[in-house]
């Protein structure tokens, strides 16, 4: 009888393109790319720390979190933003050494500023009841003891998700402990810790109206801030959308959609849905969809329509399902179900990886070399300000086939 064996090989490849004058491309070129470059010439240290699990990329930074726990870092450095114990830029992905005694679990990269969360607490460079710039990652007192689970960097704030091991009531019900803390800027009401204005504050505080909700994620960008809960719903807060008011306290947006990621620009918002739909809210400048004189949008109208929020859904898809989006400053990304990116928005820097720097309407294809094999592949897509990277894991699966007794 003959069986088989199978023999499973892992590659990944990391292509960029876009904004590239601060080398955040990883190139080590310092120019842009209007078409994605495939980042060969990377340090053979890089691939020595494991696959990479988790990208952010920022004004013109980028943080790679690997699969084992370690943190490299290139792009823009002038505010100590890449972690390295000065303030200057680099062209290749370099290790962060201060923290790699440490077990990094979550990174995120604001426009120039990065926060880290390990196992034993969070790091960053905001948070410490100053007003000072930090060049090497520096722990956030304040959390110490507490169980931190993800950071969040936008423009000039930043958001930390703290979970707590969930308790019961006395009739059984679960209680939540969740809490969302928030620093930095607060001018557009994106710290969430008050309906009073604040125009900043130094030392982390409790955002207001989250009580009792079982958080999974938070998200941060521009002077915008979001979060999703457990069972689907959607929290925003800071800047408005379209014509819409600052918000100053986390308000659930009033769906009857069920949301399971999100992804904020500067004046822009996409959301996926768990029917794998995406749909925009705002975006009215580079990111508006479909052509309004032939009628082409696809409203979700909110229940508070006074408020003047709409979701508009994505056309331009094909009947395709979205199993990953991203968002920049003014540009927008997603990846379909057969592991296609499309991009859409703004490409003055050729962020949208079209070969060209025109502004899109509608997603359109990104082309990857000679494409990708349909079968044994992943691929997500990460947008900084005005750049974009694409991470692909390839699987090569080769059979062996040996004659049994």
């Amino acid at each position: 009888m003959e069986e088989s064996e199978r023999d499973k090989e892992e590659e990944e490849e990391i292509w960029s393109w876009g904004a590239g004058t601060d080398g955040q491309l990883g190139t080590t070129r310092l120019e842009d790319e209007q078409l994605p470059q495939l980042l060969l010439d990377l340090p053979s240290s890089f691939f020595s720390v494991g696959p990479i699990s988790l990208l952010a990329c920022g004004g013109a930074h980028v943080l790679a979190l690997t699969t084992d726990g370690k943190v490299v870092t290139w792009g823009r450095g002038t505010s100590g933003q890449l972690g390295h114990g000065d303030m200057v830029s680099i062209l290749k992905p370099k290790h962060v050494k201060s923290l790699e005694s440490l077990v990094i679990t979550h990174v995120s990269a604001g426009w120039s500023h990065s926060g880290f969360v390990s196992v034993d607490g969070s790091f960053g460079q905001l948070g410490h009841g100053d007003c000072n710039s930090h060049c090497s990652p520096l722990k956030v007192s304040y959390f110490d003891s507490k169980h931190v689970d993800q950071i969040a960097c936008g423009m000039r704030h930043s958001l930390v998700l703290m979970k707590v091991i969930h308790s019961w009531d006395q009739s059984g019900a679960g209680l939540s402990g969740d809490t969302v803390y928030g620093f930095g800027s607060g001018k557009r009401g994106q710290l969430g810790v008050s309906m009073d204005n604040i125009i900043s504050i130094s030392l982390p505080q409790a955002t207001v109206g989250l009580e009792g909700v079982e958080i999974v994620s938070i998200d941060a960008n521009g002077d915008h801030s979001a979060t999703l809960s457990g069972d689907g719903h959607l929290y925003t807060w800071g800047r408005g959308f379209g014509s819409t008011s600052d918000v100053h306290c986390p308000r659930r947006l009033p769906s009857s959609l069920c949301f399971i990621q999100v992804a904020l620009g500067w004046n822009h918002m996409l959301v996926l849905t768990g029917g794998e739909e995406v749909f925009m809210l705002g975006g009215n400048h580079h990111g508006v969809l479909g052509d309004p004189q032939k009628g082409s949008l696809v409203k979700h109208l909110c229940e508070e329509e006074s408020r003047g929020e709409a979701l508009v859904k994505v056309q331009g898809l094909d009947g395709s399902k979205v199993v990953q989006i991203a968002a920049g400053a003014e540009h927008s990304a997603l990846v379909t179900e057969n592991r296609v990116i499309k991009t859409w928005g703004w490409g003055e820097h050729g962020q949208l990886g079209l070969g060209s720097t025109y502004d899109q309407i509608i997603p359109l294809a990104v082309p990857l070399g000679n494409g990708l094999p349909r079968r044994h592949s992943m691929i997500k897509v990460y947008c900084g300000s005005g750049f974009t990277f694409a991470i692909i894991a390839l699987v090569h699966i080769t059979y062996i086939h040996r004659l049994g007794n």
